[in-house]
Order: C-alpha cells, then sequence, then structure tokens
C-alpha cells in the first residue's frame, strides 16, 4: 500500500520494547494519531527544475507532523529542532516603529512571541509525543539534531534513547557561544548549548568537516596501515617521521560559533532565540546532501529554511506563532531576490565545500500552509482574549478555575497550542471548588453539581467522559460540553480592525493610507500621532491576477530596517483582480482584494 492510500487509523508507531523509560507524572503512551486538513495560502518564486516547492506551515507542529505522515512518513532526510527549553521564560520580540531614530523610546515596546513556562511534567509529554512523531518521517538514513540547554537536556536524552534506542545515539555537540556576556551570577556562566544526535538505523549519512585553521601547524603524518587495522605515524625510507603542513583541523564535538548579536545586519531577525545560520550549516552539510529533505517543527526565524535554502536542500518548516511565519517568509523572500549572491553564508564554511552548481543554482519558490484552519488565532498569547470576546464569554476576572461562563456553563479555555487531552486536566481537576459541590450535593443529591464548558483547539475524543468520570471518581456528578473551535465554530473570524485606503490612479496602485489598530493601540497613539503610515508596515505583497484562492505575490516590497515601503505601483499590463497584502511590524495584515481590469 502506497503513502497515498494510507488511511487515519493505520497511522500508528511502534514502540521500542526493552529500552529503559523515563517516567513523570501524567505520562501516556503516544501510539497513533490522525490526518489534519492543511490549506495552501500563499506562493513565492518557482518551482525547482523536479517541480518541486519547498513549504511553510503555520500550525500546531502535531497537527502539522500528523498531516505530513501520509506523504512523507520515512521520507526526511534530517530534521534539526530548537525547542523550549522548560526555561520558565517568556519571549519578547522588540518592535520599533521605522524610521525614528534610535534613541526614541516611545516608538517601540516589547511583544511575547511565546513562553516557555510548562506546569508540572506536560514539558517532558509535549516534546515525547513530537519526537514520537519525528521518527515516523524520518528516512531509513534519517538523522534527528535536537537542540537544548542545561535545562532539560538530561530528560531529552532519556526520552530520546526511549524512543530511537540508546544504540541510535551519534553525537552530543557542545556549541560554545564564546561572546555571551554575563553579570555576577555566583556561578561559572553557561555559555554553552547541547545538540543531541540520533540516526533512524545504523546507516546514515555523514560527511566530515574540515575548517580552516588560523595559521598552518606542523603536524605528524597518519597513514593506515593494513598490518595493525590503524592509523600510524608515517615514515620516511630512515626512518624518520614526515611532517606535514597542516592548513585545516577536522571538526569535532565541540563548536566554538560566536551568537547573533543585535549588531548584525545581515542576519539577525530580531527574533527571540534564534540561531546562526553557520550552526545549521554544520549539521546540514554533515548530515545531508543536496537536495535531501530537512525539516523542522520549531521554525522560529526561520534559519533552517534560510540555511536549507542556500545549501541546496530542499524543506519543509513549521511553526505555530504567525509572527515566526511572517518572519520566515520575509527572511525567504529576501533570498529569492538576491538569488546567486546567497552563499557563502557568514562565518560558515568556506566556499570550496560546495560545488560550482550549486553556487550558481537558481533559488526555489516556497509555498505557505494552514493547517487545520489554524488562521483562527493571530498570535497564541493572545487566544484566551480572543476566544472570550468572541464567543461572548462573560468573563471571570478573580476566579482562578474557570476563565468565564456561558449559557449557564463555567468554562474553562483549554491550552490552544495543542490537542486538548485527558492530562491537560489534571490541574483543572485538581482545582476543581469541591467544598462547593459537596454543599449543592447536599441541597439536591440527584443534580449534577457544575455544569462546564471546555473551549479547545482540537481535542481527544474521550475528552467529556475523561473528566466526568474523573470527578464522579471523587463522588460528584457533573455535566461537560465541549466546545471545539475547530469542528464546532469552523466558521468562527476574529475581528481585523486594522483599515486601508487604496485606489487606482494613471495606471498606478496607490496605498494613501494604512490603520493597523492593534499596533497602534500597543503604541499607545492615535492614528493621527504617526505622521507616516509606512513607519508601522514591514512588507506589501502584490498578487496582480489573484485567482480567488491562492495568492502568488509578484510584487514583494520588503524594505531595510530603517526604510520605507514605496507604497506606489505602476500597475502592470494584464492585471485583473488584485490582491493586496499589508503587514505591520506585528506581523498582523490587512489583506484586500481590487477588480481591475
Amino acid at each position: 500500500m502506497s503513502n497515498d492510500q494510507i488511511s487515519v487509523e493505520q497511522y500508528e508507531f511502534k514502540p521500542i520494547k526493552g529500552q529503559p523509560k523515563l517516567r513523570w507524572d501524567g505520562k501516556r503512551p503516544f501510539r497513533s494519531t490522525q490526518y489534519f486538513p492543511a490549506q495552501l495560502k500563499e506562493v513565492y518564486g518557482q518551482e525547482d527544475k523536479n517541480g518541486w516547492l519547498n513549504k511553510i506551515f503555520w500550525g500546531d507542529n502535531l497537527q502539522v507532523m500528523s498531516h505530513l505522515l501520509k506523504k512523507y512518513r520515512g521520507g526526511i532526510d534530517f530534521v534539526y529542532i530548537d525547542p523550549p527549553y522548560d526555561s520558565a521564560a517568556d519571549y519578547k520580540m522588540k518592535i520599533k516603529v521605522k524610521g525614528k531614530t534610535a534613541s526614541s523610546s516611545a516608538s517601540s515596546f516589547e511583544e511575547k512571541q511565546y513562553t516557555d513556562i510548562w506546569s508540572n511534567d506536560e514539558y517532558l509529554q509535549f516534546m515525547y509525543e513530537r519526537v514520537t512523531l519525528i521518527k515516523e518521517l524520518l528516512s531509513e538514513q534519517g538523522v534527528l539534531a535536537l537542540h537544548c540547554d542545561w535545562h532539560k537536556s538530561h530528560h531529552l536524552r532519556c526520552i530520546l534513547d526511549e524512543i530511537f534506542g540508546p544504540e541510535r545515539f551519534v553525537n552530543e555537540i557542545t556549541w560554545h557561544y564564546y561572546n555571551k556576556m554575563q553579570g555576577n551570577i555566583g556561578r561559572f556562566a553557561s555559555n554553552h548549548d547541547q545538540i543531541i544526535i540520533y540516526s533512524k538505523s545504523e546507516s546514515y549519512k555523514f560527511n566530515k568537516i574540515r575548517e580552516l585553521r588560523d595559521k598552518p601547524i606542523k603536524q605528524i603524518k597518519r597513514v593506515w596501515s593494513s598490518e595493525t587495522q590503524s592509523l600510524v605515524n608515517a615514515k620516511d625510507s630512515n626512518g624518520n617521521v614526515i611532517y606535514i603542513d597542516s592548513t585545516h583541523r577536522t571538526v569535532d564535538d565541540v563548536w566554538r560559533l560566536s551568537m547573533l548579536q543585535p549588531s548584525d545586519k545581515l542576519e539577525n531577525m530580531n527574533y527571540p532565540t534564534q540561531k546562526p545560520e553557520s550552526l545549521i550549516e554544520r549539521l546540514i552539510y554533515a548530515f545531508t546532501d543536496e537536495n535531501d529533505l530537512v525539516f523542522d517543527c520549531f521554525s522560529g526565524a526561520g534559519s533552517v529554511a534560510a540555511t536549507a535554502e542556500k545549501m541546496g536542500r530542499r524543506f519543509i518548516v513549521s511553526d505555530i506563532n504567525l509572527s515566526a511565519v511572517s518572519i520566515s517568509i520575509k527572511r525567504l523572500s529576501q533570498i529569492i531576490a538576491k538569488n546567486k549572491e546567497s552563499l557563502p553564508i557568514k562565518n560558515g564554511l568556506t566556499i570550496d565545500n560546495y560545488s560550482d552548481s550549486l553556487v550558481n543554482r537558481e533559488c526555489t519558490g516556497f509555498e505557505v500552509y494552514n493547517v487545520n484552519n489554524y488562521d483562527v488565532f493571530r498570535n497564541p498569547v493572545e487566544a484566551k482574549e480572543l476566544l472570550i470576546e468572541s464567543l461572548e464569554i462573560q468573563k471571570l476576572e478573580s476566579n482562578i478555575v474557570y476563565d468565564g461562563e456561558k449559557d449557564g456553563y463555567k468554562v474553562k479555555i483549554m491550552p490552544v497550542t495543542r490537542i486538548a487531552t485527558k492530562a491537560d486536566l489534571d490541574d483543572f481537576i485538581a482545582n476543581l471548588p469541591y467544598k462547593q459541590f459537596e454543599a449543592r450535593k447536599e441541597a439536591e443529591p440527584n443534580k449534577c453539581v457544575e455544569e462546564i464548558m471546555l473551549v479547545c483547539m482540537g481535542h481527544e475524543p474521550s475528552l467529556a467522559a475523561d473528566l466526568e468520570n474523573d470527578v464522579l471518581t471523587n463522588g460528584y456528578k457533573i455535566k461537560v460540553k465541549v466546545v471545539d473551535i475547530l469542528r464546532d465554530k469552523s466558521d468562527l473570524t476574529f475581528k481585523y480592525d486594522s483599515e486601508a485606503s487604496i485606489k487606482i490612479d494613471n495606471n498606478k496602485l496607490i496605498i494613501e493610507a494604512f490603520y493597523p489598530r492593534n499596533l497602534l493601540q500597543k503604541l499607545s497613539q492615535q492614528k493621527d500621532d504617526i505622521t507616516e503610515w509606512r513607519e508601522m508596515v514591514e512588507s506589501i505583497m502584490i498578487d496582480w491576477n489573484y485567482d480567488g484562492a491562492v495568492m502568488e505575490p509578484a510584487l514583494i516590497d520588503i524594505p531595510a530596517k530603517n526604510d520605507f515601503v514605496s507604497g506606489e505601483y505602476e500597475i502592470p499590463k494584464g492585471a485583473s483582480n488584485i490582491k493586496v497584502k499589508i503587514t505591520d511590524l506585528l506581523s498582523e495584515s490587512y489583506e484586500e482584494v481590487i477588480v481591475y481590469g
């Protein structure tokens, strides 16, 4: 049976038996998943000679990988992930209005991109499920590189042993970022991360990396001895050891590479936790060949996608954060625009590591998908407030158990960054108001003590029954209703307050004004306080012949950091329906279709 014919019920994963296992509270087996649909939204650039377009997915990576199983199971050659580290931190990105002076603080603020704060052991379950799916996607020669730091590296290594088997361990690379500055913290500074590498099978690709020394050194020449079956010192006919001038060294498992600095104007996308392309380049070079397929399901600023494109590898990447997806689109669009100027990578491998055909190749385009209609949320951080507003839930400000009330139900909004599972109920069940339940039970023994509505973004089928049974075990009868946004409210849309004034005059498309109200509110200003609307615009993209389904931008206006978009564009001959997409500094977009011709 081909991958295209595999049904949902056959997405089952076989556990490795007989391996030591890490235990945690709420651990549950992850043996199967279901298929999730994806919607093609945008296409940039051209296919390669084999008809391939690289792919960016916006959505929960568990759902993205479940979607990919149908076509790419066993087909991905290399996976690099830089997941959350359970660092108990909020990661923010500095938003600064364009064109303002460096001393202007009124026109800048910090916007939360994602939260790396987890309760109990849900982080371990989160990673366990995603690594299980990654293994299913890897080819038999495939390799996973998992980037982490001291917070959970010891636990993640155990999980990888359980899923892949300890015999599949390949390397633990230490990345020493020597240019990180830390103050007096009462201990040795933590200036390194780990990259843990496992292979799908015993046969995997590996290309040795050699780097240029600062200056040549004298080194004993080593040769292979068939007699001893080992490397030995080379000697001349007189028995003297032979020395050579060594200009390169073979890279080992400790990498001294700099972190990205704020002053970096070539690569820094101003995204928290962004990793340098030089680091990704080494990994991709070591474990893949040209045209191999690379995957990253925690894409962030798109470093894996950008590096893979420059190195002539195909890629699929995903992220749940809309800002991350928008930044990746911008970054890759700029690489396509530069085309053959993309190599070499800053501080990366020397150009002689690459073939002439790669250096002179045409860039491959990419397409953007939404998985499971995930575009109902602009930013997961704001999801709870958006749901309360859109579902007309009466908010309970001081209640620590429930988020609100609706139609007689107490409302609990489940995590929207993943499918709601039984494990997500544990804290909720522990904090239920059992004293109130007892009083209601005594007053009316045969009635439910509470009616509860769970609002979620995808859920396990047994979620309502699990909650009812667990509470019943404690002696109380409840009624549970599940509202699944993806199923029950698939037509739900949130209000986008942005407005724009666009006109066509003298064969030109002219944007006269743009009011991104969410951004204006965050800047704590009225629209009149911004003297130039272009100060708030990250990019403008125009499809001159929009087909009503998939946007294919023919004009991409992404100015330099402090420059402005043009705002006026010559309309080409043959234009018909014109779709304009204006993206502001928060990565929120205003879209309008203009009938023309």
